[in-house]
């Protein structure tokens, strides 16, 4: 965990209808000092998206040597490895070599564009990677259920992620540039 880091807690009870995915994770979040609260709910939506039994957060942007999210075998291979923002190519190359399998989570619009324009013919060739976006205004809506302490609700059905609590609910619709996971 990073000094000062602002710690959150959160019981995220996930129903994934498409991948008959139904579990309730109590997750800690530590809020680094140069996070953004749409950063954190991004990686919130991220562990959402692909939440499984051995998904876990990474370091992050305390460490360049561990992704944000990973998922690992008990062997101790990295079958998943999901990275936030833009990263370079060769960031994302040298996860390909390290993971089974490599996504790339975007969730700042315009600068997203830029970046696929630059990356993306390059990332395709790889095979083991996917892009998936979220659009920065749903994000962004997503911070009013920022508390320290949470119990969320999160349905994704249809390709479509809805996260609520009891007060409020946020859908989101993520938008694949690139889709290695079949």
């Amino acid at each position: 965990m990073a000094p000062n880091a602002t710690v959150y807690k959160a019981e995220l009870q996930i129903s994934d209808m498409d991948r008959h995915y139904y579990a309730t994770h109590g997750l800690t979040l530590a809020q680094h000092p140069s996070e953004t609260p749409e950063r954190l709910m991004a990686r919130l939506l991220a562990f959402s998206l692909f939440a499984g039994d051995s998904l876990a957060f990474g370091k992050g942007l305390s460490t360049d040597t561990e992704p944000d999210l990973w998922s690992k075998a008990m062997t101790g291979v990295i079958t998943q490895w999901i990275e936030l923002g833009q990263p370079d190519e060769a960031r994302i190359r040298k996860a390909c070599g390290r993971a089974e399998q490599v996504v790339v989570v975007n969730y700042q619009g315009r600068a997203s564009a830029t970046w696929w324009d630059r990356t993306g013919g390059a990332l395709g060739r790889l095979g083991n990677v996917s892009v998936v976006d979220l659009p920065t205004d749903q994000v962004e809506a997503t911070t009013a259920l920022l508390e320290r302490t949470m119990r969320l609700n999160c349905l994704i059905q249809d390709h479509h992620l809805q996260l609520m609590n009891a007060g409020h609910s946020v859908t989101i619709e993520p938008r694949w540039r690139l889709d290695a996971r079949a």
